[in-house]
């Protein structure tokens, strides 16, 4: 599919920014270095520098899916819906986002901060790099998004005309295939190593497994609570040391962004802490860091239903009591569990797969892609009666202490 809007290069970026009058100012065009660095499945990216060592980032969807190139077409659209997300966040954690400078609708271009010296947390993850206090602000991340934009703070006419403005059909159509549909059946888009074929086998003809999973896929189709980033992960989220010790993160790429269920980010982080967990005790890791990452999901979780609790006070409508608050936290924590068992499946067997696993040696790849199996299948079976984060993380712990012990899976 040819596009029928310019396709920016590294050559052509300084003309396009002196064309674009929001953007005059930020960098001079004269001295810019350009280099484009998306290792992303969507878009071009283009980090840009002057020799001031001022910076913009600018992003470009193109009219397909990069992943695989032409042969799937995708609507430059969505880079709209990834506009709608940095706007709200804008409004609501403006020290959690890259800062947003607008978007070109035409030629389909966003611009924002260059987060120069930020690393991706995936990567720093992978290397065995410590980030204390990212994983909290995850948490607030999603409350602020998911109250801001839901009936708890707006008036319901005013949700019900951004759920509309909001939708992003194809973005969400890749997100029912690629998480709720094609890991569970024979499918191109599926691939694995093959000493996982026992452990996919046993996946896929679990009847029950299959079932909930429907009832998650259901959830993400109809449950339309919140504006939410919707692709949030390790790999969506930039991270950087602070003078203190401490890390410091920025959320980024909410193109999939629509109105879907709140517990859908939440578990979405999960099922990535469970890859890097995985990955951590395949390689034999340090205690100190296997602990950490045990915690993250933990962390993330209280930052939510903290911050939550905080804004509730803000409500403006009274049938919103502190008693339904309880009873909402409830379901959504069940509800992260599950869709971060789906989201951590589909990364060892669907498309668009994650370096915490692919990375490793074919030994350890293989025992850690058996643990986020089978710690997932759990979580997703069984998310009501686990019903919290930290009954999850106990079910990681007895499927790494079965792994290790018997190995996986085999045809004997």
């Amino acid at each position: 599919m040819e596009a029928d809007y310019e396709i920016l290069t590294p050559e052509t970026i300084p003309a396009y920014i002196d064309s674009v009058p929001n953007l005059a100012g930020i960098v001079d065009t004269s001295t810019l270095e350009v280099a484009e660095v998306g290792d992303g499945n969507l878009n071009l990216v283009f980090v840009c520098r002057d020799a001031a060592g001022n910076g913009i980032c600018l992003k470009q969807s193109l009219p397909y899916l990069r992943v695989v190139g032409e042969a799937w077409p995708l609507t430059p659209e969505r880079v709209i819906a990834e506009a709608r997300g940095l706007a709200a966040a804008a409004a609501s954690t403006p020290h959690l986002i890259p800062t947003y400078y607008g978007v070109d609708k035409d030629r389909h271009v966003l611009a924002m901060e260059n987060l120069m010296g930020w690393e991706i947390w995936r990567g720093k993850l992978n290397d065995g790099f410590i980030h204390r206090g990212v994983a909290s602000l995850l948490g607030e991340y999603v409350a602020n998004l998911a109250f801001s934009t839901s009936v708890f703070a707006l008036d319901q006419m005013e949700v019900k005309e951004r759920t509309a403005e909001a939708i992003n059909p194809e973005l969400c159509r890749i997100t029912e295939n690629l998480v709720f549909t094609e890991p569970y059946i024979e499918h191109d888009n599926n691939s694995f190593v093959d000493e996982l074929a026992p452990e996919v086998a046993a996946l896929r003809s679990d009847e029950r497994l299959r079932a909930e999973v429907g009832m998650m896929k259901f959830k993400f189709m109809t449950g339309a609570e919140a504006l939410i980033h919707a692709d949030l992960h390790t790999g969506s989220v930039m991270v950087m040391m602070k003078e203190d010790g401490t890390g410091d993160g920025r959320v980024i790429d909410p193109e999939f962004a629509y109105y879907g269920p709140v517990g859908f980010d939440l578990g979405a982080v999960f099922g990535n802490y469970l890859a890097a967990r995985a990955r951590a005790e395949a390689m034999g890791r340090s205690d100190e860091f296997k602990d950490w990452l045990s915690g993250l999901a933990q962390e993330t979780w209280d930052a939510f239903e903290t911050e939550m609790r905080r804004l509730w006070a803000t409500r403006p409508d009274p049938t919103w009591t502190d008693s339904f608050l309880d009873s909402w936290l409830i379901q959504i924590e069940k509800d992260s569990i599950g869709f971060g068992g789906c989201k951590a499946i589909r990364r060892i067997i669907g498309l668009a797969k994650v370096t915490d696993i692919e990375t490793l040696p074919p030994g350890e790849h293989a025992t850690a892609a058996a643990i986020v199996l089978r710690t997932a299948s759990t979580w997703i079976k069984d998310r009501d009666q686990l019903a919290t984060v930290a009954a999850s993380n106990e079910v990681f712990d007895r499927v790494v202490d079965e792994v290790m012990a018997n190995g996986i899976r085999t045809n004997n």
